[in-house]
């Protein structure tokens, strides 16, 4: 029984470091602010950390549109 514990509790730590490595990957890119894994996994954030990764993305790709889940109300201004 142990075995099989760890062995989800291995799979669920991996699969958060993938995840937040994705994520902080994509925070940081100085390619586009659309990659669609990006958008979902940052909108997916609790609420301080995808207000961080859109302040991340506005000081990057300010001038152009804000990706989903960093627009504000009328989709063409940052948050």
């Amino acid at each position: 029984m142990k075995k099989v514990v760890r062995l989800l509790l291995t799979i669920a730590l991996a699969l958060v470091v993938f995840t937040g490595f994705r994520w902080y990957r994509y925070i940081t890119n100085t390619d586009s602010p659309y990659d669609e894994i990006g958008i979902t996994l940052n909108n997916a954030m609790p609420g301080p950390i995808n207000a961080w990764g859109c302040a991340k993305l506005k000081t990057t790709f300010g001038s152009s549109l804000p990706p989903y889940g960093c627009a504000a109300e009328n989709a063409t201004q940052w948050k």
